[in-house]
């Protein structure tokens, strides 16, 4: 018997992939989904491409069309672009094959007894991705 907390280990993790390179970009935080910490993730990945403009492809999860959303994609004069995806399309979603392969190596059958060993085992793997992009690119082929 696998003893448990009855809570679940859980990280909020944003992360977004270019699909041409391969890259991908990540930010592990305790913080809530909401706008603000979406805005945080926003400008962090401005910041990977500071001359080009970033075309970004995300689902309808609220947080993603919030006033402070809004008014930072207005500041950005045309630079930042969010499309959005038709809802319940998840196999149109790059990143969620991203998450799939995160699950297998970091967290699927696999037991944590404190969050900092969790958080090390995932941050890990988003580590290493970001390190060793070839090794998601098979999972980004049908996008291209």
């Amino acid at each position: 018997m696998i003893p448990t907390t009855g809570q679940r280990n859980t990280q909020k993790v944003f992360g977004a992939v270019d699909i041409r390179q391969p890259n991908a970009h990540f930010v592990l935080g305790e913080a809530m989904f909401n706008g603000p910490s979406y805005v945080a993730f926003l400008a962090n990945l401005v910041g990977a491409y500071p001359r080009r403009e970033v075309y970004l492809i995300h689902d309808h999860a609220p947080y993603h069309e919030t006033p402070e959303v809004y008014d930072w994609l207005a500041q950005q004069r045309g630079r930042f672009h969010l499309i959005s995806l038709p809802k319940y399309s998840p196999d149109l979603n790059a990143q969620e094959r991203i998450w799939h392969h995160v699950r297998m190596e970091a967290t699927h059958n696999r037991y944590y007894p404190t969050k900092p060993e969790f958080v090390s085992a995932l941050g890990g793997t988003l580590r290493d991705i970001a390190v060793n992009p070839q090794q998601i690119a098979g999972y980004l082929v049908p996008f291209l």
